[in-house]
């Protein structure tokens, strides 16, 4: 069981998504979870969090249901060069950000400029998590990905979503495979992520656990279940 999960979204996502963070923050709680990020989508989402929400975000609770809730982003990466679409007034309130590539924002390219922009957005001092980059549809450099990462003080996630057998992103395992052996390679901690639209997966790890074990990766450098080095992690912004 793990006791943490980083990326979910709300009713702010959009996209049929339908839980308030109170629900969520509540189906967490039944759940066993300590901590719950919340990482709506950004603004260039087709109808998913606007400027003002993620402004508003500061001024709510820090704990529901006995869970303690932390206030993030699922930023989109815009271009090679690393745009994002908040701004760095809003970025600063929150507690973290995941980047991610969509396609409905960035059009895939190369395996060169796919990785450009991962190096890119890693740069900026918020973003902690690069989100579900074991999509084939971006093919990057993941041993250039994860030396930068080190050097960054940024995580990767393995992505639930991506590993269930209908994900919509293909069959990401050796991806996957290779963004743990590169981690394992130069000692860099790991989340896993549910990615849930709501609150039905809400620290539903069965795909993603199960093909962390397999790899034998290593219990240390997985944060879910260190939640006091993992909240030290997510809120430090060198």
């Amino acid at each position: 069981m793990y006791l943490s999960d980083m990326h979910t979204h709300s009713i702010a996502s959009g996209h049929g998504t339908s839980c308030t963070i109170s629900e969520m923050a509540k189906t967490a709680s039944k759940k066993g979870l300590k901590l719950l990020g919340i990482t709506d989508h950004g603004p260039a989402t087709l109808a998913a969090g606007t400027p003002s929400y993620f402004r508003s975000l500061r001024f709510s609770p820090r704990k529901r249901f006995g869970v303690e809730v932390f206030y993030g982003i699922e930023l989109n990466i815009l271009d090679q060069d690393g745009l994002i679409d908040l701004e760095e007034d809003l970025l600063q309130h929150l507690d973290y950000a995941i980047a991610s590539m969509h396609t409905r924002n960035f059009r895939p390219g190369t395996e060169e400029e796919n990785t450009r922009a991962f190096l890119n957005v890693m740069k900026n001092p918020h973003v902690k998590i690069l989100g579900h980059c074991d999509n084939p549809t971006y093919p990057v450099d993941y041993d250039v990905l994860a030396k930068a990462a080190k050097e960054n003080h940024v995580i990767f996630e393995i992505n639930e979503a991506s590993l269930e057998p209908d994900s919509y992103r293909g069959d990401t395992r050796a991806n996957c495979l290779s963004i743990l052996r590169c981690c394992a390679r130069y000692q860099i901690p790991v989340l896993l992520s549910s990615d849930s639209h709501g609150k039905e997966h809400i620290g539903d790890f069965t795909y993603s656990a199960d093909f962390i074990h397999q790899a034998m990766f290593p219990e240390s450098l997985i944060l879910n279940n260190q939640i006091p080095r993992l909240k030290v992690f997510l809120t430090t912004h060198e």
